[in-house]
């Protein structure tokens, strides 16, 4: 037997207005993505490492660079005596933190650095290449699937054929190859010239420069196939003959028709790219060709503790946990995302 609502007296019409509000398509898609556990999870794990990355000299003992090679290659929860230099390092000294001067949650590496602040650090390179690299990656990749979807005929073809010849190319491949000229560049001294001016701004960014440049701009391509694509289904729909009709210019129509449209579908297809751009500059910090020493990536920190990973297993295993977090959280966010504000997916988890 179906229960009444509690606004409504037993035998009284139904008001089919008031018992089927209709809600807009954000709330139909927080209830939905709120229904996903996992999905919820993975926002949540997100958030607590961004927080993280900005608040890293408060939540850290030590900087990233500090050392102490008295104590290298600490077990995780090892207790340590310190000099009173080394304890004036501490940003958690005079504090009720102050214990944790004098331990290594974590371990700490083959320099003696703390292990657990290295992580910690290491989460603005993940970030940053996650952030930047989908950012770039979706702004080409909008605008070049975009003009080609609704201009069509030589200019889709010419960029349609562009997009053909770059998906023949292994990525990967050709990021190392740009990250290894850049380098050589680097060590040769070259100071002059346009080559000069990026060398320094990547210096200074600590080799994050040319990783962003690397992975945003070659992996705008699936980016563009799909707005080409989401524009091809709109363009004639009934809403964009309309604005057609009634004298839209054509930048009314993509700015205020196309792009509101197009873009939500975008934005869930690049949240869901994420993990590979983490894993990217994994791969390249674990070859050498990420960011500069000392700054912190996990790949590098993977990198300098494989050897050893039978007797210190730790230098392995903290990194790579905290790798394969954000990875399986930015997943999983992703997942929930596309399901909620997908109609067709929805009531299927």
């Amino acid at each position: 037997m179906t229960a009444q609502p509690a606004s409504r007296k037993p035998g009284q019409p139904v008001d089919l207005i008031a018992e089927n509000k209709v809600r807009s398509p954000f709330d139909n898609a927080w209830r939905e993505f709120r229904r996903n556990r996992l999905a919820i999870v993975g926002a949540v794990i997100v958030i607590l490492t961004v927080v993280a990355a900005f608040v890293a000299p408060i939540i850290t003992p030590y900087d990233y660079y500090t050392q102490n090679t008295r104590e290298s290659r600490a077990k995780p929860l090892t207790g340590y005596n310190i000099s009173e230099t080394h304890a004036e390092e501490c940003t958690w000294y005079g504090t009720p933190l102050e214990w944790g001067c004098a331990i290594y949650l974590t371990g700490s590496d083959a320099l003696g650095r703390d292990l657990y602040s290295r992580m910690i650090y290491g989460t603005r390179v993940s970030l940053a290449v996650a952030f930047v690299g989908s950012t770039v990656a979706l702004a080409v990749g909008i605008v070049l699937g975009t003009i080609s979807g609704y201009f069509g005929g030589r200019v889709d073809n010419l960029i349609m054929r562009v997009v053909d010849f770059l998906y023949a190319i292994p990525l990967l491949p050709i990021i190392i190859l740009m990250q290894v000229y850049f380098q050589a560049l680097g060590r040769q001294g070259v100071t002059e010239g346009i080559a000069g001016s990026l060398l320094r701004l990547n210096q200074s960014m600590g080799g994050l420069l040319f990783l962003f440049i690397a992975i945003g701009v070659l992996n705008w391509i699936g980016m563009a196939r799909l707005a080409r694509g989401q524009v091809l289904a709109y363009k004639h729909k009934e809403f964009i003959e309309a604005a057609e009709s009634v004298g839209s210019s054509q930048s009314r129509i993509i700015f205020k028709h196309l792009l509101p449209n197009i873009f939500g579908p975008l934005l869930i297809a690049e949240t869901l790219a994420i993990p590979a751009y983490i894993f990217t500059e994994a791969i390249l910090s674990f070859i050498g060709l990420g960011v500069n020493p000392p700054i912190p990536s996990w790949g590098s920190m993977i990198n300098d503790g494989y050897a050893g990973i039978r007797s210190n297993s730790h230098l392995v295993l903290v990194p790579g946990i905290a790798l394969t977090m954000l990875t399986l959280a930015f997943n999983f966010m992703g997942d929930g995302l596309r399901d909620a504000f997908d109609p067709k997916m929805r009531g299927r988890a």
